[in-house]
């Protein structure tokens, strides 16, 4: 007898994420101590169903920042498909800018988390290199970025931007030097990039 992967209702999938979206929240304002009585309220569900998405509040931990993650990740593609290439890089800097803040917020309890043996950041870098790389070669086969750019150049620099940019009363500095960032990303596009 073969067995079926398990795969969540469509119900069990909107508490998952409903849950997933409060526990980002709740440890980003009120830190790693939270309740988890607190979160499942947030979510609109009982302790008992977020016990059955995630038994641990490690499992929960690493889960919201995986879905994080994911959702910065997944949304390089659907903007390629709704603009055209270096609007679609410029709008996922805003998305990884607030994936950084969230993760920023969290950080509390990712500490935790790994200090309790998870690993959260297992896939990060090839997740985000593989976004990144996704919107740059788009950008270079379109003339409109630079074809000789290192993906984790830029996340490097995204990271700095994020780093000094962190408090809320500077979005807008964020927002500026991006555009710097991506007017880099330009520089050369229909051509060789010169060397200095």
């Amino acid at each position: 007898m073969t067995t079926k992967p398990s795969v969540l209702r469509a119900d069990a999938r909107r508490n998952r994420e409903r849950i997933l979206e409060a526990a980002v929240r709740a440890f980003s304002e009120k830190g790693p101590d939270v309740a988890i009585d607190t979160i499942a309220k947030a979510a609109g569900v009982g302790s008992a169903t977020l016990y059955r998405h995630f038994p641990t509040r490690e499992a929960l931990v690493e889960a919201a920042y995986r879905n994080e993650l994911a959702r910065v990740c997944d949304s390089a593609a659907k903007l390629l498909a709704e603009n055209p290439p270096d609007r679609a890089m410029r709008l996922w800097m805003d998305d990884f800018i607030d994936y950084l803040a969230a993760k920023q917020g969290m950080a509390d309890a990712l500490r935790a988390a790994v200090a309790s043996g998870a690993d959260p950041f297992a896939e990060t870098l090839d997740k985000l290199g593989t976004a990144l790389g996704t919107l740059l070669r788009a950008g270079a086969d379109a003339g409109l970025l630079r074809p000789d750019i290192d993906p984790f150049d830029v996340g490097f620099s995204l990271a700095g931007v994020a780093l000094i940019t962190s408090a809320p009363d500077q979005r807008e500095r964020a927002g500026r030097l991006l555009d710097l960032l991506l007017d880099g990303l330009r520089y050369g596009a229909d051509g060789p990039a010169s060397s200095s």
